[in-house]
């Protein structure tokens, strides 16, 4: 029994998640994502663009990679998931995107290829 709960207890511990720096940009605008507006009274969304380590993380956590994407140079690399996006360049690294409207909580596409 013991031994059991010294199993347990680690595993727990192995799969409890701890806070972690986040490294992101973000844009509050209205419109749509390729012509963004000022934001408006009615009209308010959110894109986040999250890099480095944070990013690679999330990249990790969303495969398989993308057959056809908007990437298209050598070693480049593509993940989707809903309306997550994020991509690896090798001169650059990870980036994702992912937004939400502010007037209604839902998610939406915060990138476009």
């Amino acid at each position: 029994m013991k031994t059991i709960l010294l199993v347990l207890a680690a595993a727990i511990s192995q799969a409890s998640a701890a806070p972690k720096p986040l490294k992101a940009d973000y844009v509050i605008y209205s419109g749509d994502l390729g012509e963004q507006k000022p934001p408006t009274k009615t009209d308010r969304k959110i894109s986040i663009n999250v890099t480095g380590q944070s990013a690679k993380d999330i990249f990790d956590s969303i495969g398989p990679d993308l057959k056809a994407g908007c990437t298209t140079e050598n070693g480049d690399r593509e993940r989707r998931k809903g309306t997550v996006w994020c991509f690896y360049l090798p001169g650059s690294g990870y980036e994702c995107y992912f937004g939400f409207d502010l007037r209604t909580g839902k998610s939406i596409d915060g990138g476009e290829c």
